[in-house]
């Protein structure tokens, strides 16, 4: 039988064979009425003689349609059923998708930050989101969706992205291009929340008519041409001499590597940095989705990725490592798990899935094991390389082993964890256990305080070079987290840096996400 499908396919073959019959019944049909046609004439106005002369052929001709069969029955039975199969249908409705919906309303939904009255043009900036439902209760549950344009009167454009904490808070993220008045429009189902469109001012600079201390406090950057970096000195290293684009004004900056865009060498959000002792530099290009590959010097050597969604393609990678064994693993944010390939960038396998749920940085211990920093659950996953889960420790809070948005890890060569906490502005210590050792750092501008800390390296001597992202700089602190110095960067200053990692060649790479490229410095260890 026909199945439902292929219904029309065996319609069309049936009609096929009764069009045959009912041409052959009309074709012999067609042929008794011209005999008989030709016998009637023939009698009634023909002549005897006529009658005679044709006699013969009449005759003959009459007994052969009596003689004539013709398929007087259909070639073809009237028989069409559909036979109902629910099993099938019932397994697909179950697999269809999954219904997602909030009690959020914009009318009640709120943006708090800093960043909706002012940015610094090129800088990374933070405005969270908070949705709230009819009454004004905080929803709990994520998913919604929120809509961001930031724009000028002249039809510029900002750039952002929206980062859903899942639990009814949302993190806008965005950077403006130039100087000037932006509005930005922040919308919940369509629709403006309290206060959208917002005003926001973007300058070079820290605007001194702002009359907020605290505003200040979180633009400034010592790696900003206006503002003096109160810090050591770094004498120059013996990796100062014969390197390419050399900078005339006096500072730590060997050399830069990219600009915005999609092809070799050009970024867009370019997050983690990994190195190789042999004199390897790895990018992980989030928004390109790919992982570029460099020498020590900044030559070009390869690059791998697909965009998307199943094992092996990669959605926003946001961390990189290297692996004892030349593997190559990366953290994907969006697509929650972790990635592992070849040192030739062949897929091998992925780790995580099911457990993480935003993998931002991630980085190798003494004993070969993988960790993980999950920014959005808020704690550290450490993994053997099949899979298997070692231990996991940390949830949200802003207690000892508590985190909150942590972003990067690194592994000192006591198999420590030094892990960068975000949003509580410090950095903690642990051991493999997850057993709290020691944390430093406060909220703030000066010598050992952050403003939100990102990417963080150790060198062969236990000091921690830690890239604090709002103040746009870099500073080292000694293995029990006293502050030792900055890294001169004025010459080139940060905007918003991320990952960061040691060469092999005892320099400082560093990815200065807000300028689309990568950076390199001197180091005196």
């Amino acid at each position: 039988m026909a199945s439902f499908v292929g219904e029309e396919e065996e319609c069309d073959d049936q009609m096929l064979v009764l069009q045959a019959q009912l041409d052959t019944l009309l074709q012999g049909q067609d042929g008794i009425n011209s005999s008989c046609n030709f016998t009637e004439q023939a009698l009634s106005h023909g002549t005897e003689a006529e009658v005679l002369l044709v006699k013969k052929q009449m005759s003959e001709r009459l007994v052969e349609l009596a003689s004539q069969e013709l398929p007087l029955q259909p070639g073809e039975n009237d028989q069409l059923d559909f036979i109902v199969e629910t099993d099938g249908l019932k397994k697909s409705i179950q697999n269809m998708g999954t219904i997602l919906t909030t009690n959020a309303v914009a009318s009640e939904t709120v943006a708090t930050g800093e960043g909706l009255r002012h940015c610094v043009v090129g800088v990374p900036t933070s405005i969270t989101i908070t949705t709230k439902d009819k009454d004004g209760e905080l929803c709990k549950m994520g998913n919604a969706v929120i809509t961001a344009e930031l724009s000028s009167a002249d039809g510029s454009k900002g750039e952002g992205e929206i980062l859903d904490n899942k639990n009814g808070t949302y993190e806008y993220l965005f950077s403006a291009p130039k100087e000037g008045t932006f509005n930005l429009s922040l919308r919940l189902y369509d629709q403006h929340i309290k206060g959208s469109p917002f005003k926001i001012k973007a300058t070079k600079s820290i605007d001194v008519s702002q009359s907020s201390d605290s505003m200040k406090k979180r633009l400034k950057s010592p790696g900003s041409s206006h503002i003096k970096q109160k810090a050591i000195k770094r004498p120059a290293s013996m990796y100062s001499t014969g390197r390419r684009k050399e900078n005339p004004i006096e500072d730590d900056l060997i050399f830069r590597i990219g600009t915005k865009g999609r092809n070799k060498g050009e970024f867009t959000n370019l997050q983690g940095v990994s190195t190789s002792a042999l004199g390897k530099v790895l990018i992980a290009d989030s928004n390109n989705q790919c992982v570029q590959i460099f020498t020590n010097d900044g030559q070009f050597k390869s690059r791998f990725g697909i965009r998307g969604r199943t094992p092996g393609q990669l959605q926003r990678p946001t961390g990189v490592a290297i692996h004892p064994n030349g593997d190559i693993i990366i953290a994907d944010y969006d697509n929650k798990w972790v990635s592992i390939f070849s040192s030739e960038g062949k897929f091998k396998s992925k780790i995580g899935s099911g457990k993480l749920m935003g993998p931002k940085g991630v980085s190798v211990d003494r004993n070969g094991h993988i960790i993980v920093v999950d920014n959005k659950a808020c704690c550290i996953f450490i993994f053997q390389v099949n899979g298997k889960l070692v231990t996991k420790f940390g949830n949200r809070g802003n207690g000892d082993r508590q985190f909150a948005g942590p972003h990067f890890a690194a592994v000192n060569n006591k198999n420590e964890i030094i892990v960068t906490d975000f949003h509580n502005h410090s950095v903690k210590v642990f051991n493999t256990e997850g057993e709290f050792l020691l944390k430093f750092g406060s909220n703030g501008e000066g010598n050992g305080q952050f403003n939100a800390p990102t990417g963080v390296a150790v060198d062969v001597n236990g000091n921690i070079i830690v890239a604090d992202w709002g103040n746009s700089r870099i500073q080292v602190f000694d293995g029990s987290g006293s502050f030792l110095s900055y890294i001169n960067t004025s010459a080139d200053p940060l905007y918003g840096p991320q990952g960061l990692a040691l060469t092999s060649d005892g320099h400082v790479v560093v990815a200065d996400s807000g300028n689309h490229c990568f950076k390199v410095y001197r180091y005196l260890q």
